[in-house]
């Protein structure tokens, strides 16, 4: 007979060391770190280098699944809202938002845009609309062209693809980008342990200016910018190494920054891990890379994100642990918080996984 133990804690909270685990002030950049937990707390908080919460927003919704700051000083986020699509297919809820606003300090919201299929991403437009990303099904001869990856493990049949959407300020659709009409199924297949429920789970859509958009798309473990006005790849990244990949953004360089998870590599066989890469689009070498010295203490297959800081340093977030931390160009840890606040997601677990993470100098919040 199988029994289980309830315990009042986690097992993550009995295990883990949470709050700043480390800072070396004289190699740390100084300022403030914006995330929002995953568990149903349905809060976004700012952080000091100390760890004191100097800032916080209430919502009236589980966050959906993430927040940054506009250059206003405004919360641009995802409110994860439970409509006719909640039960789509079996992952679907854990990254599911169906709403986008703006909301101000003081928590007025400010903007709101609906979209029952929106999901992961979000950015504030300088029209006053957004940028996100939406879902549609894909049509069942199509989806059967999709090579590689397994069936979903509940059962589902249907598959569905990203459409990548731009509204004005008053909602109004101005741009789409479908990925049925874009991709190619026998060369954007799926990798290894992918389930069909989904042909790309994108992550990631932001601006880059001159009507382009870099995207990140998981389950084809490719990164690449977009021509907006052709919808053609003006460049497009997809390497053996690189595997579940998140937060793609263009540095001042040039380079590409990104968090690559590692969901198909393994080290000796045995130790997934993951890295923080800086890509050159033009020559596509990687021109900087951080990894632990032991790779599996570093590793979430899942969510996560990387930031370069004003002075050179780098803001990793490792989402599954809801571990953030600064490492140096040599790729030395010189700050570390552990998110203290662990509660139930929407998939029943307890944790305390952060998406992404965002740093901020003192002159960016005004309202502090």
């Amino acid at each position: 007979m199988n029994t289980q133990t309830s315990l009042s804690q986690s097992t993550l909270t009995r295990i883990m060391k949470t709050g700043v685990t480390g800072h070396n002030r004289a190699k740390a950049e100084q300022g403030y770190v914006l995330f929002s937990p995953l568990a149903n707390l349905n809060k976004t908080f700012i952080i000091d280098m100390d760890g004191e919460v100097v800032h916080e927003w209430t919502h009236d919704s589980v966050i959906g699944i993430y927040g940054s700051l506009t250059d206003e000083g405004n919360l641009f986020m995802g409110a994860k809202i439970e409509d006719e699509s909640w039960d789509a297919f079996g992952i679907w809820k854990a990254f599911k938002g169906g709403e986008v606003r703006e909301v101000s300090p003081s928590g007025e919201i400010l903007w709101r845009h609906k979209d029952i299929w929106h999901h992961h991403d979000q950015r504030k437009m300088p029209h006053g609309g957004a940028l996100y990303m939406s879902l549609e099904q894909v049509p069942p001869d199509l989806a059967r062209e999709v090579g590689g990856g397994h069936a979903a493990p509940d059962g589902t049949k249907e598959m569905y693809a990203d459409v990548l959407v731009e509204v004005d300020k008053n909602g109004n659709r101005i741009w789409e980008w479908r990925a049925i009409e874009h991709l190619d199924p026998k060369v954007d297949f799926h990798r290894a342990g992918e389930p069909q429920w989904e042909w790309c789970h994108g992550n990631t859509i932001a601006p880059l200016g001159d009507d382009r958009v870099i995207v990140s798309f998981r389950a084809i473990h490719t990164v690449g910018i977009i021509d907006k006005a052709t919808g053609e790849w003006l460049w497009k990244y997809r390497d053996p190494q690189m595997g579940g990949q998140h937060d793609p953004h263009m540095l001042e360089n040039g380079n590409i920054l990104v968090y690559d998870n590692g969901t198909q590599r393994d080290h000796m066989a045995v130790f997934p891990y993951s890295r923080a890469i800086e890509i050159n689009p033009k020559t596509n070498e990687i021109e900087w890379s951080y990894k632990d010295a032991f790779p599996f203490a570093f590793y979430s297959p899942q969510i996560s994100g990387a930031r370069r800081l004003p002075g050179g340093n780098t803001l990793i977030c490792e989402g599954l642990r809801g571990r953030i931390f600064q490492v140096t160009p040599k790729g030395e840890v010189v700050w570390e918080y552990v998110s203290p606040f662990f509660g139930l997601n929407v998939m029943g677990y307890d944790i305390n996984m952060v998406f992404r993470a965002f740093f901020y100098t003192r002159d960016q919040l005004p309202f502090l």
